[in-house]
């Protein structure tokens, strides 16, 4: 297909918009789409992906090459240990500053990534929630540990259904947190949420990204994760165990997942690019619900 993110980004209308905000599936092009982006409109890209942000996690998480970098300034790339988890609330200060030093530069920011909890956090803010409890996710990580994720996911479905729906039940840390929230105030997270709306943006901001058919989609899909572990994803994960990243929260999403239980034999080499698909395809799916009543300019690469 002679489509290219290049010669597309022409037909952009971001209508004065201070920051251009590249969302869409994964798989999309998002990347391809922002750095055309920067290099048409004096722009610098930060990240909003949740795995990304973490050094060490690079293969599956399809971060952007050094050349990539060099061609165009990033941020919130390659830049938290694996250790140290990062919420959407410290995530959307971190990149709140950097969008103010990129503009304080006059230059264009330009925020890209599949995170969307993380960029509905930087664009509407937070609903009011209690501060962390570190007693009670000890003992959320110890209930998981002893009897699977799903049974939290189970308490948080019985107090606060909302949240349960919108979330994945491998996903300890927000599960634990939305369980957490309900915990300390007695209060579902959900509720906190509606009242809050999530309306009223903080910066004019112009979204923007490509919208593939369904059977191309998923057919990019595809074609990334058979990249990904030709290019050294199962050795990458096998050396992220050697340094200690085993129990991190990127080695808990998608992809990598399935990586970790290929690697530790619960998964079969020929079962492997397969269920990564799968889980690809769900995580899609969420994306797309999430984007489907925003404000999006989609360019069609059909045309």
């Amino acid at each position: 297909m002679s489509w290219s993110a290049t010669s597309a980004v022409d037909e952009l209308d971001l209508g004065g918009a201070e920051v251009a905000v590249v969302v869409g599936p994964t798989a999309s092009g998002k990347s391809d789409l922002a750095l055309a982006l920067a290099e048409a409109k004096n722009g610098e890209i930060i990240g909003a992906d949740s795995v990304q942000v973490y050094r060490g996690f690079d293969i599956g998480s399809s971060k952007p090459t050094l050349e990539e970098r060099a061609r165009v300034p990033h941020h919130l790339i390659d830049v938290i240990d694996p250790t140290d988890p990062l919420d959407a609330a410290s995530y959307a200060e971190r990149a709140a500053l950097a969008i103010e030093d990129v503009r304080r530069r006059g230059r264009f920011p330009i925020v890209c990534g599949g995170t969307f909890l993380w960029v509905r956090a930087l664009l509407y803010g937070l609903a009011e929630a209690p501060a962390g409890d570190p007693v009670v996710r000890k003992r959320h990580a110890d209930l998981a540990r002893a009897e699977g994720r799903s049974a939290l996911y189970a308490r948080l479905a019985s107090v606060d259904p909302a949240s349960a729906a919108r979330l994945n039940p491998n996903d300890l840390v927000r599960v634990s947190r939305a369980l957490e929230v309900f915990e300390v105030s007695g209060r579902p997270l959900s509720a906190s949420q509606s009242e809050h709306g999530f309306r009223t943006l903080r910066f004019h901001a112009a979204l923007c990204g490509i919208r593939w058919p369904t059977d191309l989609l998923l057919a990019r899909i595809a074609r990334r994760t058979e990249r990904a572990l030709s290019s050294g994803w199962i050795e990458e994960v096998e050396q992220l165990i050697r340094l200690g990243y085993r129990d991190t929260r990127p080695m808990s999403s998608v992809g990598y997942r399935q990586v970790l239980a290929h690697v530790e034999g619960r998964l079969g080499r020929e079962e492997l690019g397969p269920a990564i698909d799968r889980a690809t395809k769900v995580f899609a799916r969420r994306q797309k619900t999430w984007l489907r009543d925003r404000p999006v300019v989609w360019l069609d690469p059909s045309t």
